[in-house]
């Protein structure tokens, strides 16, 4: 910080007032002996001390000469004030460049960082990991889960960064009302859940309202959106993994899969692949990372299947045929077979047992946008949990249905 000229004529007063003695007329000023004898070398490299004008702004005296034609003065660029240890360093050296008389030109002090204070190395630690989320560590391991029973989560159409109007529609929708609305209701469909000894969260399907910034389906469809595409990522990354935290409480082991839907074809491989990383140090997670439009699981005498639905391909009424050709030594195997499709967003069931498979489309937890309740779709809104035994098929499911969108 450079010291006025004010300042310094502050120091040369108080010198001369205490008859030149440096430690009284430095503590006039309540200064320390030391910053005084700087501040009053300073002003007289400046030549306020003698008798002739002050040095230019920004120059200080270097030298004074009184010679036959008189009294000349020489002035050079001002180095600034003298110098200061910056806090927490030490001096490490001292660098002198000296002419050929042995008279010092320029020097160079060299410093370095002292022993740093462990309170703020641990506060400074704290403070840059304040935000800080690791990898999921394990998790401890439900008392007792049935080895013979199997749990089926569907995370279906859920449609992260979907916004609805309620005025228009009926419901208010966003990525808050969403992430509140949703992991409640996941939490509280698998708390009351039975304890299994496997649980599989199926993400049916279209989990992103849109397939990337440009705010549109796969197929280009534009969408109503909330908010910025990589915060829906966020938000839904966030939602899959609060449903696995979740579902590990209750079972012992827990498979994740994560069908594409034509909403998020693309889009939905980057929470799968969050998932595998996030849970890298989690044994009890398995996330399967297979790239086809299908999922199938033989549990015993169950054998599950599931498409999104929203090809021509694997349309619901042509996935038990899909499952006996593909699958058949689990089909030949198993004695009660399931096929679950999404995309429709309503209640259905057109295949039945009779035919050697049940075929039942599920429900989804969201509001309808403004297209689809101005085109008169109806749908109600639920989240299940189904449970399989090994032996007989299907013994149960816990259903929490979503009553609005204000949640």
């Amino acid at each position: 910080m450079t010291v006025t000229t004010e300042q310094l004529a502050k120091v040369i007063a108080a010198y001369n007032v205490h008859d030149k003695n440096a430690t009284h007329a430095a503590a006039s000023l309540d200064m320390a002996r030391k910053t005084f004898t700087d501040q009053l070398a300073i002003a007289a490299r400046r030549g306020l001390m003698l008798n002739h004008p002050p040095a230019m702004p920004g120059y200080r005296i270097s030298r004074v000469n009184d010679g036959p034609n008189g009294k000349s003065i020489e002035q050079k660029p001002e180095h600034g004030d003298p110098f200061a240890l910056p806090v927490g360093h030490t001096i490490k050296g001292i660098s002198t460049l000296l002419d050929a008389d042995g008279n010092k030109i320029i020097e160079w002090v060299k410093t370095k960082e002292g022993e740093r204070d462990p309170l703020v190395v641990a506060e400074s630690l704290k403070t840059a990991f304040l935000n800080y989320e690791p990898a999921a560590a394990p998790a401890p391991t439900p008392p007792k889960p049935a080895a013979n029973l199997l749990t089926l989560l569907p995370a279906n159409d859920w449609h992260i960064g979907l916004s609805a109007w309620g005025k228009q529609v009926g419901n208010n929708w966003d990525l808050k009302i969403a992430e509140n609305t949703i992991g409640r209701s996941v939490e509280d469909t698998v708390a009351r859940s039975p304890s299994s000894a496997h649980c599989i969260v199926l993400g049916g399907g279209d989990l992103l309202h849109a397939n990337g910034k440009s705010n549109q389906t796969a197929n280009g469809t534009p969408q109503d959106v909330d908010s910025r595409y990589q915060k829906a990522v966020d938000v839904a990354t966030r939602l899959m993994a609060r449903t696995v935290d979740a579902a590990l409480l209750r079972h012992e082991h827990v498979t994740v899969r994560v069908l594409k839907g034509n909403h998020d074809e693309d889009s939905s491989i980057a929470v799968v692949y969050f998932l595998k990383a996030w849970y890298r140090n989690e044994p009890r997670v398995t996330v399967d990372v297979d790239p086809s439009d299908y999922f199938w699981f033989r549990f015993g005498k169950v054998l599950l299947g599931a498409a999104h639905g929203h090809q021509s391909s694997n349309h619901l009424a042509k996935m038990p045929g899909i499952m006996a050709h593909r699958r058949a030594e689990d089909w030949g195997a198993t004695k009660y077979r399931y096929v679950h499709g999404f995309h429709l967003h309503h209640s259905a069931k057109i295949a039945t047992e009779g035919n050697g498979v049940i075929c039942e489309v599920h429900q989804a937890p969201i509001p309808q946008d403004a297209w689809h309740f101005g085109s008169g779709y109806l749908s109600g809104r639920s989240l299940q949990a189904i449970t399989y035994h090994s032996e007989f098929g299907e013994i149960g499911r816990v259903r929490t249905a979503i009553l609005d969108g204000t949640a």
